[in-house]
């Protein structure tokens, strides 16, 4: 009986980090920020979450810091007349009262550039977003399979259900 009670609770302890990889602070919640792993030889990857804004007032992600890259900023995708997808810099995203925003996948993402270390799956990754409003938050990045499909965060209890994903607010975009 106690190896069984030994394995469980080493289970248990084993998942105790998937368990905490969203982040709460002031009214916001990171959820699932994450990176793709990329390729070993990659010199640029790009990050993805969902920020839900419980709070009353709203915020803004106005930067992203981290170690593993020379440059991060806040991107998002556009699609020309001609139907070529190309990345435009954002100088903050808005997160609205009451919503969640999400960046992923075509859309607004952190784009990490010049990057200084190998991504490996399963790394988590340290960095820090800082908001008007809640100051810095530090997150860990979680390394997912190389071109791991985005999250259904509405399935995760983050959409639909109490929250609407909102676009980054006009003006929120830069050069």
């Amino acid at each position: 009986m106690k190896p069984v009670l030994t394995l469980m609770a080493a289970l248990v302890l084993s998942a105790t980090p998937l368990l905490a990889h969203g982040v709460k602070k002031d009214g916001l919640e990171i959820i699932h920020p994450n990176i793709p792993a990329p390729a070993a030889s990659a010199k640029s990857a790009a990050g993805y979450m969902a920020i839900a804004n419980d709070g009353a007032t709203p915020d803004r992600l106005i930067a992203v810091e981290m170690e593993v890259a020379q440059s991060v900023m806040l991107h998002t995708t556009e699609h020309g007349a001609d139907g070529v997808a190309r990345m435009k810099h954002l100088e903050s995203v808005d997160i609205p009262a009451g919503e969640t925003v999400v960046l992923e996948p075509g859309g607004m993402h952190v784009m990490l550039m010049g990057l200084t270390a190998t991504l490996s799956e399963g790394d988590m990754v340290p960095g820090t977003l800082v908001f008007e409003q809640a100051g810095r938050v530090a997150v860990e990045f979680m390394v997912d399979p190389p071109g791991a499909a985005a999250h259904d965060h509405a399935a995760m209890g983050h959409g639909a259900a109490g929250h609407d994903a909102a676009p980054a607010a006009e003006g929120s975009a830069g050069n």
